[in-house]
């Protein structure tokens, strides 16, 4: 328990590589007031890097009450820069997804800050209503957007895997932002394409409503995907709100403006250079 902080929380969290994989390229921080999970991409060690990297980063903030929207962007591009400068055989030229949320202090209040690069996810169960908090910056999620593709049908489409942003990679895109009045009771889930390509929103939701504790929950969900398939890294933390202070009663999220916003091996995230055009 995380107790001082304009939101207290409890966590859990699980990863592992899958069935299918000898490297786990996933990497996490799990420690407030900072929940994110980088799904590395390049193949072989190189993704691990990458995301390591960029975990790496994070973590000087970690212990902190809370952090400031520019705290975080700077941190962002100091990854960025890491991840740029890894040299010839250490990960040069591979990338990495980064999501999750960092606790923040608005005007007394606690927020939930999330941070979106790629197709990693993060959700929030609250008062029963579950829903994704993150936009994929994926081929199919463009094409789900301009009612080319259902959403069924994206579950099967060749291109799932294939990311539009990314850390590294040849990819120069900032992350989404929002700022969410966190509600005690709150329950959030971030995770990797790793689980979310395993296990559907109801799937997920059923996990989190059935196991309260959080470690059990993050747990119970890398196990439900492997049970599924396994055919990717898999990484999920769960954070539960238990104490929110200054509980802020403000509707909906407040997405911050300015900065934005093929088959391939057993489903790994590629960016959409691989396959041809840019980010």
């Amino acid at each position: 328990m995380t107790s001082g902080t304009p939101v207290t929380v409890v966590h859990g969290s699980a990863t592992d590589p899958g069935l299918r994989r000898r490297v786990n390229e996933d990497s996490f921080i799990a420690s407030s007031p900072l929940f994110l999970v980088a799904d590395g991409m390049g193949g072989h060690s190189a993704g691990e890097i990458a995301s390591a990297a960029v975990v790496d980063e994070f973590s000087k903030l970690a212990g902190r009450a809370s952090l400031t929207v520019d705290e975080v962007h700077a941190t962002f591009a100091a990854a960025r820069r890491r991840v740029e400068a890894l040299p010839p055989g250490s990960g040069a030229g591979a990338g990495t997804t980064l999501t999750g949320v960092v606790i923040a202090d608005i005007d007394g209040e606690g927020y939930w800050l999330t941070i979106n690069l790629g197709d990693s996810r993060t959700y929030r169960l609250s008062e029963g209503e579950f829903e994704q908090i993150s936009v994929d910056h994926s081929i199919v999620q463009e094409l789900i957007d301009s009612g080319e593709l259902d959403a069924a049908a994206a579950t099967r489409d060749a291109r799932r895997n294939v990311i539009t942003r990314a850390i590294g990679a040849g990819s120069e895109s900032e992350p989404d932002y929002w700022l969410i009045p966190a509600e005690e009771g709150d329950r959030i889930l971030v995770c990797s394409d790793g689980l979310s390509g395993e296990l559907d929103s109801d799937a997920i939701r059923a996990v989190l409503v059935a196991e309260r504790d959080p470690q059990a929950a993050a747990t119970r969900l890398v196990h439900e995907a492997m049970l599924r398939g396994g055919r990717d890294n898999i990484t999920a933390l769960v954070v539960d709100a238990v104490g929110v202070r200054s509980r802020a009663r403000r509707a909906g999220h407040d997405t911050l403006p300015g900065e934005p916003a093929d088959d391939h091996v057993d489903g790994d995230t590629l960016p959409r250079a691989v396959v041809g055009g840019g980010f």
